[in-house]
C-alpha cells in the first residue's frame, strides 16, 4: 500500500479495476441523473410558463371586453334617458354625458353622439341618420350632420341594433376627429344603440321599429383603450397583436410592438363582442426554453458528477493532487460566492443583513437602498414602524426568529410602507448575523382595503350597504346577550315618501343626485359611534347606540326634519322631500335580526299610514299584529306567484226566467294553493296583496292565463261565450295594462268581445278619468266592460252616466237582503230599470236561493251569479288529468 492513502482510497487497485474506469463510472451515472433531473424540472417549468401565459391571456381578454361593455352601459343609461325626454338639446345631451363621468373611466374616450333618423331631402324613400348631437362639441363638430346611413353596412348594423335592442359595434375605421393622424393611431370603433320614443321599453320588434327615433354612439379610439384596458404590465410581457376576424382580408388593426419576431407559442383569443369578433393574439417576449433554475441545476449537477469522478481520480494520486485539487474547489466556492452576492443585488425583494452582536445592519441589497436609503450602519430595528416590533428586532431582546409575517417599514422619506417579512439567524465565516427578506406588499393591502370597502358600502352614497349594516346589528345583538345590564340601542328604518316621483319626472340621475345630498345630511345628523346605511331604492337605516324610547325618537324627528328641510333642485325643478321613519328599542328580551327587521318595517309602514312624513315607534298591538300578518301574507302570496301556485275556478253567469243561451256565460275567481296543498279563497291574501302593491302582477297572470287557455277554461270549449275577469285598483293605474291585453288577444287571436272586465264601482269612482280613458280603449277594440259592486258607493246613479260599460252587476248585499228588506228590493228594482233605459245588462251577484232567481226575474234582472246557480269549478287546464277527462265528457 502507498504510503499516506487509507484502505478506502486503495479500495480501486486492490479490485483491480484502473482508477480511471471508476472515475468514469461515476461520472456518467452522475451525468444521466443530472439529466434525468434536468429535464423534469425542464418540463414542470414549461409546463408552469405555458399555464401562466393562459392565465394571462384569459385576463387581457376579459380587461379588453370591459370597456366596450361599459361603453354599451353607459348607452343604456343614455337610452333610458331618452325613453323619459325625446327631445333633448346640445346642453341637455353635454350634461347627461358630463353626470356619467364618460372620459374618466372610459379608456379611448372620443365623444357621444345621437343620430336622429328621418327622410333624406334628397330621396324621400330612404331614411337618413344625420348626427345632431354630441359630447364633447369641441372637437367633435366635424361629426354634426353627417349621414352615417350613407354607408351601407352602418346602415344594416343600426336596423339589427334596432330590430334586436342591442348594443353593435363598428369594423375598425379611421376616426374623422384624427385625419391628421396616419396609419393605425387614427384608428377607432363606434359602440352603438338604437334610441326609441318616449314611453316603456318596446317589448318586440315590431314595437321598436315603430317607436325608433334614432340611435346613441360612443366613438373609442382604439390605441388609447388596448394600452389602458390591457395596462403596461402585459404589453411588457407579450407582443399583443389584435384582427377584426370578421375582416379576414384585414391584417391586424393593433400590434404593440410589429418588428418582435420570436419561436414562442402565441396565446389566441376570441373576443364577441356587439356583432363582431376580435382576434387577440398574445406571443410572450420570452420563449419557453431553458429557465435560470434548470440550467443551474444543470451546471451544480455536472459538476458535482465531475467532482466526485475527479475525488475518485484523485484518491488514486498523489496527495499533491488533493492539496491542488483542495485549492481549485476553493477557488470555485468563491466563484458561487460571487455569483450569489450578484444574484442577490438582482432580488426584487429587500434583504437586509446585521450583525447579531450590536443590531447593525452590515449589507442591504440594492432594492433595499432603492426604497429605505442607506441602510448600512442603522439598527435593524429602526427600520421598522411598529414600537412593539422594534422591540422584538431589537438586538437586545432576543435571537429568535420570525416566521413570515406582515409589518410596516420606514421608506427613506420616513414614510410607512407594508411589507410581508421574516427574520432568520444565520452564521457567516463564524460570526452570527440577522437576516431579514421583506416583500413590498403596499399594493396588494390596498387593493385588499378597497376591496373590503366596496364589499361593504354603498357605491353611491359611500354609506354603509344593507349586508354590512346587517352584520354591525347583528354584533350589536351578540352584545346585548353578553352584557343584558348595557344602556339598549335602537334601529331607525328610514323610507322616503313619493321618491318614485322624482325618478318619473326627471329620471333616474337627478333621483341618485338626490339620494346623494340626502346622504349627506344625514351624515350630518348622525353621532359618533352611530351606523348610517343605505338599504337599497329609497331605503335607509340607523343603528343607534346608547338611547332609549324617547332618545330614539327625538333622533329619528330630527333626521325628519332634516329631511324635510332639504330642497334639491334639478334642472328647472325643485323638490321637496318627506320621509316616514319606523323606530324600534332593543331593550329587553333577545330579538334576531330578522325580528327586528320586521318590527322595523312594519313601524314605518304604520307611519306611512297614518299619513307619512312621520316617525312611528314599534310597540305590540293589534295594529302591529294586523300589519305583520299582512306582511306574511305577501310573502306568501309573492311566493304563491314565483311558484306558479295560482289557481283559476269558473263560476257560470246563469240567464234569469226561460231564456237559454248556447254560449255560456262565466266569471274568473282566483285561488291559492299553499305549501301544503290546501285551498285559499281570495278574501284571506287580497288585502294583502293590495296593501304591497302585488295586484298588478297577479291582475297580469290571470289575464295571460286565460287568453292563453281560452278553450281550455270551460267543457264547452272554444264555444265558450264571454270570460270576465277582475281588475284591481292598481292594474286600472297601470298604463301599460290596456297594451298588455290588447296585445295578448292579438297574440293568441281570441275575439276582443268574448272578454270582459269588471271593474269595481269604488275604484271606477277612485280614478275616473283613468277608468274611462282605458274602457274606452278596451271598448274600442271590442271587449265588454262590467261595473261590479253597483250600488255599494255613495254616488253609483250620479257617475253611471259618465262610465262606459256594456253591463252593471248589482252589489251582494243588496241581493242577500232581498226577502227581508224592503229597501234592498226597491233598490234593485231602481237599478235595473236605469241600466235597461242605458241599454246596459244587469247581473245580480250573491243569489244563493233558488226563489230569489225568480224574484230576481220579476224585477227585470236579466242574469244571476250565486251558488244556487253554479258552484265554482276549477279551470279544465288546471285540473287533474282523471278530472279533467270526466268534465270533459259531461
Amino acid at each position: 500500500m502507498l504510503a499516506g492513502l487509507s484502505p478506502a482510497d486503495d479500495m480501486p487497485r486492490r479490485l483491480g479495476i484502473p482508477p480511471a474506469v471508476w472515475a468514469m463510472v461515476v461520472l456518467v451515472l452522475g451525468l444521466l441523473f443530472t439529466g434525468w433531473v434536468a429535464r423534469r424540472e425542464w418540463l414542470d417549468e414549461r409546463a408552469s410558463a405555458r399555464a401562466s401565459y393562459s392565465v394571462a391571456a384569459d385576463a387581457s381578454l376579459v380587461r379588453l371586453r370591459a370597456p366596450l361593455e361599459n361603453a354599451a352601459q353607459v348607452l343604456r343609461a343614455m337610452q333610458t334617458v331618452f325613453l323619459s325626454n325625446d327631445h333633448m338639446d346640445q346642453p341637455q345631451f353635454e350634461q347627461y354625458s358630463q353626470n356619467l363621468r364618460i372620459p374618466e373611466a372610459q379608456p379611448g374616450y372620443v365623444a357621444t353622439v345621437f343620430a336622429r333618423r328621418q327622410p333624406d331631402p334628397g330621396d324621400p324613400q330612404r331614411v337618413a341618420y344625420p348626427y345632431e348631437l354630441a359630447a364633447p362639441l369641441q372637437g367633435n363638430q366635424s361629426l354634426i350632420g353627417f349621414d352615417i346611413a350613407a354607408q351601407q353596412p352602418n346602415l344594416l348594423a343600426l336596423q339589427r341594433a334596432r330590430d334586436a335592442d342591442a348594443p353593435i359595434i363598428s369594423a375598425p375605421f379611421a376616426l374623422r376627429q384624427f385625419k391628421e393622424y396616419a396609419g393605425p393611431a387614427a384608428l377607432g370603433v363606434t359602440v352603438r344603440l338604437p334610441v326609441y320614443s318616449r314611453g316603456a321599453i318596446p317589448a318586440d320588434v315590431a314595437e321598436r321599429r315603430s317607436r325608433e327615433i334614432g340611435a346613441l354612439a360612443i366613438s373609442l379610439r382604439l390605441q388609447p383603450l388596448v394600452y389602458e384596458a390591457l395596462g403596461s404590465e402585459a404589453m411588457e410581457r407579450f407582443q399583443v397583436r389584435i384582427r377584426d376576424a370578421d375582416a379576414p382580408a384585414a391584417g391586424s388593426f393593433f400590434d404593440s410592438d410589429p418588428s418582435f419576431v420570436n419561436d414562442a407559442t402565441v396565446q389566441t383569443r376570441m373576443l364577441e363582442f356587439g356583432g363582431r369578433r376580435w382576434q387577440l393574439q398574445l406571443r410572450p417576449r420570452v420563449a419557453v426554453a431553458g429557465t435560470t433554475r434548470v440550467r443551474n441545476l444543470a451546471i451544480a449537477g455536472v459538476t458535482i458528477s465531475l467532482l466526485l469522478a475527479a475525488l475518485l481520480w484523485s484518491l488514486s494520486t498523489t496527495r499533491r493532487r488533493a492539496v491542488k485539487l483542495g485549492q481549485h474547489m476553493s477557488e470555485r466556492f468563491r466563484e458561487s460566492e460571487t455569483r450569489f452576492r450578484t444574484l442577490n443585488e438582482l432580488l426584487p425583494a429587500l434583504v437586509l443583513l446585521a450583525d447579531a452582536g450590536d443590531g447593525r445592519i452590515v449589507y442591504a441589497n440594492q432594492a433595499a437602498r432603492l426604497r429605505l436609503g442607506e441602510a448600512t450602519g442603522m439598527l435593524l430595528a429602526d427600520v421598522l414602524a411598529d414600537p412593539a416590533l422594534r422591540q422584538r428586532a431589537d438586538a437586545a431582546s432576543g435571537r429568535e426568529n420570525w416566521p413570515s409575517q406582515d409589518a410596516a417599514l420606514l421608506d427613506r422619506d420616513g414614510k410607512p410602507f407594508w411589507v410581508n417579512a421574516s427574520i432568520a439567524q444565520v452564521d457567516m465565516d463564524g460570526v452570527p448575523h440577522r437576516l431579514m427578506v421583506a416583500t413590498d406588499i403596499s399594493e396588494q393591502r390596498e387593493l385588499t382595503e378597497r376591496l373590503i370597502h366596496q364589499a361593504s358600502h354603498d357605491a353611491l352614497t359611500e354609506l354603509c350597504n344593507r349586508r354590512e349594516f346587517e352584520h354591525r346589528l347583528e354584533l350589536a345583538l351578540a352584545d346585548r346577550k353578553l352584557h343584558p345590564d348595557s344602556r339598549p340601542c335602537a334601529l331607525l328604518y328610514i323610507d322616503l315618501d313619493q321618491f318614485k316621483l322624482i325618478n318619473d319626472v326627471s329620471g333616474h340621475m337627478a333621483g341618485d343626485q338626490l339620494l346623494t345630498q340626502l346622504a349627506l345630511a344625514m351624515r350630518q345628523q348622525q353621532r359618533a359611534g352611530d351606523v348610517l346605511a343605505r338599504l337599497g331604492g329609497d331605503e335607509f337605516g340607523l343603528l343607534a347606540f346608547g338611547v332609549d324610547a324617547e332618545g330614539a325618537r327625538r333622533l329619528a324627528e330630527r333626521l325628519r326634519e332634516c329631511i324635510e328641510a332639504l330642497m334639491f333642485s334639478w334642472e328647472s325643478h325643485t323638490y321637496t322631500i318627506s320621509a316616514s321613519i319606523g323606530v324600534v328599542v332593543v331593550d329587553h328580551g333577545e330579538p334576531t335580526l330578522k325580528d327586528l327587521l320586521a318590527w322595523a318595517d312594519t313601524a314605518c309602514y304604520l307611519a306611512k299610514e297614518n299619513g307619512r312624513n312621520r316617525v312611528h315607534v314599534y310597540r305590540e298591538d293589534n295594529e302591529t299584529t294586523r300589519r305583520q300578518s299582512e306582511m306574511e301574507w305577501a310573502n306568501r302570496v309573492r311566493w304563491a306567484v314565483e311558484q306558479d301556485r295560482l289557481l283559476l275556478d269558473y263560476q257560470e253567469i246563469v240567464p234569469l226566467g226561460a231564456r237559454e243561451e248556447d254560449a255560456p256565460t262565466i266569471e274568473l275567481l282566483l285561488r291559492m294553493r299553499d305549501d301544503q296543498d290546501g285551498i285559499v279563497l281570495p278574501g284571506t291574501f287580497l288585502q294583502a296583496a293590495e296593501r304591497y302593491g302585488l295586484m298588478p302582477a297577479i291582475d297580469r297572470w290571470v289575464i295571460r292565463n286565460a287568453l292563453a287557455h281560452f278553450s281550455e277554461l270551460h267543457p264547452s270549449g272554444a264555444r265558450l261565450g264571454t270570460c270576465a275577469i277582475n281588475l284591481s285598483g292598481a292594474s286600472i293605474e297601470d298604463e301599460g295594462l290596456a297594451d298588455f291585453i290588447l296585445g295578448l288577444i292579438a297574440q293568441y287571436e281570441i275575439p276582443a268581445q268574448k272578454i270582459c272586465f269588471e271593474i269595481t264601482e269604488t275604484v271606477a269612482v277612485r280614478n275616473l278619468l283613468k277608468v274611462v280613458q282605458m274602457i274606452e280603449r278596451l271598448r274600442e277594440a271590442g271587449c265588454l266592460i262590467a261595473l261590479d259592486d253597483f250600488g255599494a258607493g255613495m254616488s253609483s246613479f250620479g257617475y253611471l252616466k259618465n262610465l262606459p260599460v256594456d253591463m252593471i252587476k248589482i252589489d251582494g248585499s243588496f241581493v242577500r237582503d232581498l226577502d227581508t228588506d224592503p229597501m234592498s228590493h226597491t233598490i234593485i228594482s231602481a237599478i235595473t230599470q236605469i241600466g235597461h233605459q242605458r241599454g246596459l245588462k244587469v247581473v245580480a251577484e250573491w243569489v244563493s236561493a233558488s226563489h230569489m232567481s225568480a224574484a230576481l226575474h220579476a224585477l227585470g234582472v236579466d242574469y244571476g251569479q250565486g251558488f244556487a246557480l253554479h258552484r265554482p269549478e276549477r279551470v279544465l287546464y288546471q285540473r287533474p288529468e282523471s278530472e279533467s277527462h270526466r268534465a270533459a265528457g259531461r
